[in-house]
Parts: C-alpha cells; structure tokens; sequence
C-alpha cells in the first residue's frame, strides 16, 4: 500500500507528528520534496527530535527511509544531522538511503542564495539554505545530481572548491546511494508511506506564486519525488492546523489583525509553539482559511484529512473560520490566482462556539465536546473530505483516529 502525507496550508501543520505516528506501521519512510529549509519536530518516547532531511520514520528501529528523486540535499547537513540522531540513540547506518537522481546543495548555492534575495523584484523571506539555487540549476540543466559525484567524466567538470567539498563525504555517500525507481519495484508489495515537505499552498505551482518553495510539495510531487506512478498511490493524506500559520513574506488573508484580535496572535504563537524550527523565525499566525484548504484539497485529491492543534483553542470563548471572501464587494469562494487579489481580499467569517475543555485529556472522538464536533463537521461538509485523525497535542497518546489510514 502507499500512502501520501502533505501538508494542506502553508507548512507547520504538524506533519512530523503524523508521519512518526504512522511509520509506526509503515515499512519503508520516502520523503519526496524539499531541502534543508524544511523542518520537522516529533516527540518519542519523550525525545524530542528535530529534523531537516531525514525523514520521520529514522526514529524506528526496524524502518528504512529514503531521501527521494525530488529533494536537493545539503550533505554538510545531511551529516550533521545524522551525527544529532546518533547522539539521540538513533542507530541509522544502513537504514538510510538517498536516490542516486537527487540533486545536491554546494557551500556556494547558499551565498548566491542570500545575494539574490537582495536583488528579486518581489522579496520572499528566504531561508538562505541554497534550496532555490538547486532546484533553478536543476531546471537550467546545470545541477549535479548524487550519481554525478561517481562519473569520472562529470565529475571531472566540477569547480575546485566543489571537488573539495564533495571529497569529504564520497565514501560515506557510496553505500547509501539507490536507484530508486529500481527500489521501489522491488518492494512494490511493501506498506509505504510519502513524506511531503512544507505545504501545497508553497508549492511551486499550485501555490501563492512567487511566495512559493521551489520544490513541488503537493500530492504530484510523490510521484516524480518518489518514483511511483499516480494510479499506484492508495490515499492522500493533508495535514492542516485548526488555525492557518504562515512564515516570511506572502498573501495571508485571514491573518490576525492586532488591531481587532489584539494579543490573540501573540498567545496562539505562544501556546502552539510557532517558531521555525530550521530558523527560529515566528511564524506568522490567523484564523483557519476554508477557501484555501478547499482548493488543497481538490487540486491534490485528498481523501482524508488531519487536523491538528485543535488543543489551542481550548480556552476560548469563540473560534472563526473563513468561509469566502471579498473582493471588490463581491463573495467569492474560489482561490484567486492573483496576489494582488489575495493581498486584497477581506475574509468574510463563520463564527464557533468555543468548548472550554481541555482536550489533551480527551482519547475518542466521540467523547469531544459538542462544540469542537461541530467545527470539525463543518470543516468535512465545506471540504467534502473527511476528517479521519485528529491531534490534539504533541505526545503520540494524544491523537485519535477515527478511520483505519492502512486499509485500502
């Protein structure tokens, strides 16, 4: 079976979480999209683990997990970050793979990086990690993929400073490089889960263009990142938060105004912990836009949602969705394509009554307050997708599930 995991916002919706609870019963972790500039946090067994590349199921002793066609991996990173989860107790020798058509992220890409933001004509917040570098190299046909690094004559056409570079971690790399189309044929009767990175409303397509990632982190991308094809993928998963988070510059239509929410930015960011786990960067915080996760939803024919951080709003007295918007006095619900049209939009709301009850305690979903079912059925009804887990804080206990995710 293979399973799909996005993220259905901007990013941080919790995606770590939900992929270490699932890998629980996958046999092989593939992450498809993404650099360094990605971040996830998962706690197990009371061990907080954050990760940059390494996909999520690394934490199980018994899975492999890949680093698939579509990532761009720094491997001064990559390295590092194994050297942590050493540390950790992780034991990952052996377990690791990387796809020999990956492409790679050089010292260089990340100062050519930070130049370039300088000069864009519509500055995005870069991470300044070398990612867009890659992925534009990748593009341009100039980039340098993992296999090149072991053909004499490809390599032979590297700069000076990248054959010093590369020189360092050629053996460690050798035993873990797979094809991985080849990989993935021959394990085709595996359960398999597809990790996404940041969210589909960063991808370089479907999303807020040019405030975008430079990867494709929507369903697609599982299937050129991934090697499979799309009538192999059994189920779309899209992670989304109870409330919308975003970090950098871009459209957010139903970000908080100071002005009218006033502290309630501050204490959502607070309790739900929004920060860039890569950066440290706040992330910027508003209410859950329904228009948006709709329009995720039908471009990556989700089949199930998961909705996370629902605990946030344990305290409050009232919780509001997004429901349309307007432009230029006229309701609309699709998604504008438009920046200035979405810079612009005024959110029109839908108001919730708040439950007052702390969830984290909660364990089934029939046992949740009646308010909080009646958020989360209108979310299903305005989607048209159901919403099958449910997390309500960071532990693994706290989750609920309410459909079996591994059965076809």
């Amino acid at each position: 079976m293979n399973l799909v995991v996005i993220g259905a916002q901007w990013g941080d919706e919790g995606k770590g979480k939900i992929v270490d609870y699932l890998a629980e019963d996958a046999e092989i972790v593939i992450r498809f999209s993404g650099g360094a500039n990605a971040g996830h946090t998962i706690v197990h067994d009371d061990i907080t683990y954050k990760l940059h590349l390494v996909p999520s199921g690394i934490v199980y002793p018994e899975k492999k997990v890949v680093l698939g066609t579509g990532m761009v991996i720094d491997i001064e990173s990559l390295f590092s970050e194994l050297d942590t989860l050493e540390k950790q107790g992780v034991n990952w020798k052996g377990r690791i793979f990387i796809s020999d058509r990956a492409h790679l992220v050089f010292p260089s890409y990340k100062k050519l990086d930070i130049e370039m933001e300088k000069t864009r004509r519509n500055p995005i917040g870069t991470t300044g990690r070398g990612i867009g570098v890659a992925y534009a190299l990748k593009s341009h046909r100039d980039g340098i993929r993992l296999i090149d690094i072991f053909d004499i004559e490809v390599y032979k056409t590297l700069k000076k400073d990248e054959k010093d570079f590369i020189e360092k971690y050629k053996d460690k790399l050798f035993p873990m490089m797979i094809d991985l189309a080849d990989f993935i044929a021959h394990n085709k009767d595996k359960k398999k889960l597809f990790e996404g990175a940041q969210g589909s409303l960063l991808d370089l397509d479907l999303g807020t263009y040019p405030y975008v990632s430079s990867g494709s982190s929507s369903a697609a991308g599982a299937c050129t990142g991934g090697a499979i094809g799309p009538k192999s993928i059994d189920r779309i998963l899209g992670v989304f938060k109870a409330y919308n988070t975003r970090v950098g510059n871009g459209p957010f239509p139903t970000e908080f105004n100071p002005e009218i929410e006033g502290e309630l930015e501050n204490k959502v960011r607070e309790t739900g912990r929004e920060y860039g786990v890569t950066t440290g960067r706040p992330r910027r915080c508003g209410f859950l836009d329904l228009v948006a996760l709709k329009y995720i939803c039908d471009t990556n024919s989700i089949t199930s949602l998961v909705l996370t951080h629902l605990d946030i709003y344990d305290e409050m007295e009232d919780v509001k969705a997004c429901i349309a918007y307007n432009l230029n006095n006229k309701e609309i619900t699709a998604f504008p394509s438009s920046i200035t049209a979405l810079e612009n939009v005024k959110p029109v709301f839908k108001t919730f009554k708040g439950w007052n009850t702390k969830l984290t305690d909660i364990k089934k979903y029939s046992d949740l307050p009646a308010a909080s079912k009646e958020y989360i059925e209108f979310i299903e009804n305005y989607t048209g997708v159901s919403v099958d887990i449910i997390s309500v804080g960071y532990q693994r206990s706290e989750t609920m599930i309410r459909k079996d995710i591994w059965t076809k």
